[in-house]
């Protein structure tokens, strides 16, 4: 992680809970989404999301104060990971618009072993009316998306994988694999659900990105979580 930016250390009083946060400046927050807290709100959901947890954090508790986050990009609510938010408007289009030359991997454990150990999987990804995610063969219809990845390590029945998101698409990594015949485990939506798993095994480990404000580069790394950990033993 750059150094050279100035950080404000996160007040324990207000520290959003459930959602720690790794760095602080007067431009953005990267925070560690755990699984199952939504990034933004829904039409069900309002309050608990992460945006809205940040959102009081930085009024510190005052509810007419113009402090805000803006969000610049999003997990899905059962993927975990570093998500990035910015503190003004100027510096969320700063970060939107550089997104192609930000660098993402996340960690995936997934059912079985792969044939080819490292790869990228390519298909044309679009949406059909029950919002579930497919590849369609027609480019006119479908967003280009593209997943890097690496097998770091295999068991008996899954294996644990390193993936680079070359594109961020809509459940992109989930429907890859999927259809390749090796789902997430603990995905209930894309795969069989039928792992046991609590969680989806899918984390967004580390992030690489320019500063909107000084122009540096600054990379954050979570590391295999603990979660992983167990379940790499459990499965």
């Amino acid at each position: 992680m750059d150094n050279m930016i100035k950080e404000q250390r996160p007040s324990k009083k207000h520290q959003p809970r459930g959602l720690p946060i790794l760095h602080e400046d007067k431009d953005i927050i990267v925070v560690v989404k755990p699984t199952g807290l939504l990034t933004i709100g829904t039409d069900r959901e309002k309050s608990r999301t992460a945006h809205y947890l940040l959102n009081d954090y930085v009024r510190k508790g005052n509810p007419k104060s113009s402090n805000r986050v803006y969000v610049v990009h999003r997990l899905d609510q059962d993927t975990s990971g570093l998500l990035i938010f910015a503190k003004s408007e100027e510096a969320k289009k700063f970060l939107q618009k550089d997104w192609e030359n930000t660098e993402k991997h996340y960690l995936a454990i997934v059912c079985g072993k792969l044939k080819e150990k490292e790869g990228t999987i390519s298909s044309y990804l679009t949406e059909n009316k029950a919002y579930k995610v497919y590849s369609t063969p027609d480019s006119t219809k479908g967003k280009l998306s593209k997943t890097a990845y690496k097998v770091i390590k295999e068991g008996k029945e899954v294996s644990l994988i390193d993936i680079h998101l070359l594109t961020g698409r809509k459940h992109q990594i989930r429907v890859h694999f999927a259809e390749n015949g090796h789902p997430v485990a603990g995905d209930k939506k894309y795969g069989t659900g039928t792992s046991g798993l609590k969680r989806l095994a899918l984390h967004a480990r580390s992030i690489s990105f320019t500063h909107p404000y000084s122009h540096k580069i600054m990379t954050f790394d979570t590391g295999l979580p603990e979660d992983f950990t167990r379940l790499l033993r459990k499965l």
